[in-house]
This record gives structure tokens, C-alpha cells and sequence, in this order.
């Protein structure tokens, strides 16, 4: 086996430990334990975990972002497709996501949220960048009367 193809087997056999390892984590202190959120989780067809980058999650989902937002705290980009525009937020760390989460939920919503990434955009398009990106749909329920009450 050259060194090349030896390379690319130890590369393939690292990323297919990354969703396992995700997959196993504790969930400690996630959405699961606040009332006003709920969860749609299935697994990704593609079965990606994407990194919490914005040009990286931004290009699996066949766009380039406009970078709008660059702090300690999160960075944002926006892409700009035929279907529609949508938000890709990312944090250096996962308490800041969940304390963006914890903000948002005033509002409420759906959400594609990954580790340290969280994706805003219209529910209708929310399934097939779950499809590309894995992570899980959140509906946060916001505060307030709801629609018909």
C-alpha cells in the first residue's frame, strides 16, 4: 500500500468516528430537558457532521456566505440562494450556542442546530439542510399568545 492510499484510509477512518462520537455525547443540559423546545431528529442521508465553520457549512449546502457578523462570541453568515436566504451562526464554544438558543426561544422558531452551529431559515427548508448537514430541527416555542388564542 503506497503512502497516499495508507494517508487516505487513516483520513476515511477518523471522520467515521466524528458522528459516532457526536452521537454519543450526553446531551447534558440540552434542549430535551427545556419545556419550551422541541425536537424532529432523524440521521442525515449523507450522514455528515458539519464543522462549526461558516464557509464550510455554507459550502455544503452549495453556497457562499456573506460574512455579516464577527465577534468572540459567534460569527454569521448569510446565503443568498434561488430557494431562499438563510443564517448560519457558529460559536467558538457550545455554551454560547446555548445561550443564543436560550435568547431565540423568546421568539421562537425552527431551527437546524449542530454542534457549536445552529442554521435559520424557513421550516420548508430546514429538511434538506438537515439532509446535508445532520444536526436537529428545533422548534423553540417562544413567549406570549400564540396564533388563534
Amino acid at each position: 500500500m503506497s503512502f497516499a492510499s495508507a494517508r487516505r484510509v487513516a483520513i476515511a477512518g477518523s471522520l467515521a468516528i466524528v458522528p459516532l462520537a457526536t452521537a454519543c455525547s450526553g446531551g447534558e443540559g440540552s434542549a430535551a430537558d427545556d419545556p419550551k423546545s422541541s425536537k424532529v431528529s432523524a440521521a442525515p442521508a449523507a450522514g455528515v457532521v458539519a464543522p462549526a465553520k461558516v464557509e464550510v457549512i455554507a459550502g455544503l449546502t452549495g453556497c457562499k456566505a456573506k460574512i455579516r457578523i464577527e465577534a468572540d462570541e459567534l460569527r454569521q453568515g448569510l446565503c443568498h440562494t434561488k430557494k431562499a436566504d438563510y443564517l448560519i451562526t457558529t460559536f467558538p464554544e457550545e455554551k454560547y450556542k446555548q445561550t443564543w438558543l436560550d435568547s431565540a426561544s423568546v421568539y421562537g422558531g425552527t431551527y437546524l442546530v449542530g454542534s457549536r452551529w445552529v442554521v435559520s431559515a424557513k421550516p420548508e427548508l430546514l429538511g434538506s439542510l438537515h439532509e446535508k448537514l445532520g444536526g436537529t430541527i428545533e422548534q423553540l416555542q417562544g413567549i406570549g399568545p400564540t396564533p388563534g388564542s
